[in-house]
């Protein structure tokens, strides 16, 4: 029986977590919609408004900007270098993109919640990359100003 993404579970030191985060400048995300009810628009957002050079890259050939960016329809295609690769695909897409992250010579490979490939992160990792997964970087780079409240009444 498949084990479903939510249990898939990569613990990362928080500290690793941040200073990707705060080391990178450039990122191209993968996956990038227009739709703005859809996950990747409010991360592509929150992070371009946090300061974020951000790539959207989406294969879709009518769709030209995000937000006023400039949409790229393949990682190949950027012209310019970049720090993180930021998959929003299918998990059984991360291998290839790992591939393509490193031949754009990029410095870190991000799956989103739910995308993780362990070959993948093997490959990208041996080439150099840091490498995370099952993870969303707008929700770690919020994470340390969550303080939870367990005082509070239901």
């Amino acid at each position: 029986m498949p084990e479903a993404d939510v249990d898939r579970i990569y613990d990362y030191d928080a500290k690793y977590l941040a200073d990707i985060l705060s080391s990178v400048k450039t990122i191209a995300m993968v996956g990038a919609s227009g739709d703005k009810t859809k996950f990747s628009y409010g991360v592509l957002r929150v992070l371009h408004e946090t300061g974020y050079d951000m790539i959207p890259v989406n294969p879709n050939p009518n769709l030209t900007e995000i937000r006023g960016i400039k949409v790229y329809h393949s990682l190949e295609e950027i012209d310019r270098p970049v720090d993180m690769v930021d998959v929003f695909r299918p998990k059984e897409e991360f291998y290839s993109f790992a591939e393509k992250a490193i031949a754009i010579k990029a410095k870190v490979l991000w799956g989103q919640i739910g995308v993780y490939d362990d070959a993948a992160a093997k490959l990208a990792q041996d080439a150099g990359l840091e490498v995370i997964m099952n993870r969303c970087p707008k929700i770690e780079l919020f994470r340390p100003f969550w303080k939870p409240r367990l005082d509070l009444q239901i």
